[in-house]
């Protein structure tokens, strides 16, 4: 007979022996979402956040493991261009043409690394103007260009209880701080300090570079960018599985793309089978030609079977979810999908064990969704909702009637969505194609006054994730993949673990 302490300890690892997440019990017998999982602390001599290394385990290595999900209200320049400066990487939808697609990139590639793209505007630029634009970016200030030389700054406070059709040169800030590029980040905190002042201008010369803020200081120091091999800002775009697959490939490579998703909500399909092995075709020909072998992704999957056709077909990378996302309605109306928790465990096991790596695509909600992804063995975790509600996604900035602040999202398989996408179709298919709606066509996302700007989402997640890893004694995410330990919990189990906001 085996004892219960011998019989606890053969079933702490689930799903083989290479690499295999440890369950604290015995292995679940249904599959789990986030919710139903927590990990538990184990033996631990990392001492501090700052020790762990949180540099991405799919082979592309981005510093942060962070991808910002190709959605149509969400990725876009600013947004690509601002998590790629934390390290992370942000996918251009596939729904854009190709020719905006390539000013995108260019000009994410043309941004400082380091400091922040400021917001221009000219002296005679009205106030009103002025405000319409200065929420774009979350350092809420307008730098004001005359003959190529900044004259001053423009804040929200400087335009309060003043005429909307006052000018920018009649109410901006001309006591701005001036610094040469090669200040260091301290450096530059240390002069805001002194100066009690909250944005420095970074100027060679005449020119400007950009702006950095206290906080785009401090983090100047925590996170690394994520970067290509020219030393630019990385930025992913999508590739869809209809139309000209391998036209939008070959402009999507000549327009420097880094990472290439070939996406589609039903991944494990012939059509995307197809699609997957032409631009596989097209790349390794432009990787023969360039010597740049950019990494193709594809999905999405959740399932082991749709990770080997997939891989089989070319991917390096394979997106696992569907229908975890807030946007997305297909498992109330079709039945299908999978608990994402399971599903990133068996995708990633499958992947591992090809040399592949998966990304956890949908279903995070809070910090702990994004380490238990990652503990589950994904490479990075692709995010679309969360970030929807903030300054750098594209939707544009409304107002309830309560004064709170939001934007519109909407599911990229909803019929705003299909819309978009068969604009170039006849009437009749793009109404046809209109009846069939998997996700949500509109849905007010609200900024949060504490974290109104993604960085202050990347904050709030990297410092949970880090201290996941403190607490599993990992100082790199491959580590935290083999030593987390995963416990099965009820749903009064994940309740007690919320926070309280007022007392009860």
């Amino acid at each position: 007979m085996v004892s219960p302490r011998r019989a606890r300890s053969s079933a702490l690892r689930w799903m083989g022996d290479n690499g295999a997440v440890r369950f604290l019990t015995s292995p679940p017998t249904v599959d789990l979402t986030y919710s139903d999982v927590f990990m538990a602390p184990s033996r631990s001599n990392v001492t501090s956040r700052f020790d762990v290394d949180l540099t991405s385990t799919d082979g592309i290595g981005t510093p942060l493991p962070i991808v910002v999900a190709n959605m149509t209200a969400i990725a876009g320049r600013r947004m690509a261009e601002t998590v790629a400066r934390r390290g992370g990487i942000a996918i251009l939808p596939q729904d854009i043409p190709t020719d905006q697609i390539d000013r995108s990139i260019r000009r994410v590639k043309g941004a400082h690394t380091v400091f922040d793209t400021p917001i221009h505007i000219t002296p005679d630029t009205t106030v009103g103007q002025a405000m319409t634009v200065i929420h774009k970016r979350s350092h809420g200030v307008a730098v004001v260009i005359e003959d190529g030389r900044v004259i001053g700054l423009l804040e929200p406070q400087n335009a309060s209880d003043v005429d909307r059709f006052a000018q920018a040169h009649e109410v901006m800030r001309t006591d701005f701080l001036t610094l040469p590029p090669d200040t260091d980040p301290t450096a530059v905190f240390e002069a805001l300090e002194n100066h009690h002042l909250d944005v420095a201008v970074i100027a060679d010369g005449d020119l400007l570079l950009g702006i950095m803020t206290r906080k785009s200081a401090v983090r100047a120091t925590i996170y690394q960018p994520a970067v290509d091999a020219r030393g630019r800002l990385m930025v992913g775009a999508a590739v869809g599985i209809s139309g000209d697959v391998e036209g939008r490939t070959h402009d999507l490579l000549a327009s420097e793309a880094d990472v290439l998703v070939v996406d589609t909500a039903h991944g494990h399909q012939d059509r995307m089978l197809q699609a997957l092995a032409a631009v596989r075709t097209v790349r390794d020909e432009v990787a023969g030609r360039t010597g740049v072998r950019v990494p193709i992704v594809a999905g999405n999957v959740v399932t082991t079977s749709g990770v080997l056709d997939l891989i089989a077909a070319g991917a390096d990378v394979l997106k696992v979810g569907v229908g975890p996302g807030a946007m997305c309605t297909t498992r109330m109306q079709t039945g299908v999908g999978r608990p994402q928790f399971s599903a990133v465990l068996e995708c990633a096991e499958a992947a591992r064990a090809e040399g592949r790596a998966v990304w956890a695509d949908g279903g995070v909600r809070h910090p702990r969704d994004v380490a238990l992804a990652l503990a589950a063995g994904a490479g990075s975790v692709m995010i679309g909702s969360w970030f929807a509600g903030t300054h750098e996604s594209t939707g544009e900035m409304q107002m309830d009637p309560e004064g709170r602040l939001y934007k519109e999202s909407f599911g990229m398989a909803s019929s705003r969505a299909v819309r978009s996408r068969t604009h170039g179709s006849g009437a009749f298919e793009r109404a046809r194609a209109g009846l069939f709606e998997e996700g949500i066509s509109s849905s007010r996302m609200y900024l949060d006054p504490r974290r109104p700007g993604v960085e202050d989402l990347l904050d709030f997640i990297t410092s949970g994730v880090r201290s996941s890893c403190t607490y599993a004694g990992a100082r790199d995410l491959a580590q935290f993949h083999d030593r987390a330990v995963v416990g099965v919990q009820s749903t009064s189990g994940y309740e007690e673990g919320r926070p309280l906001l007022q007392s009860w």
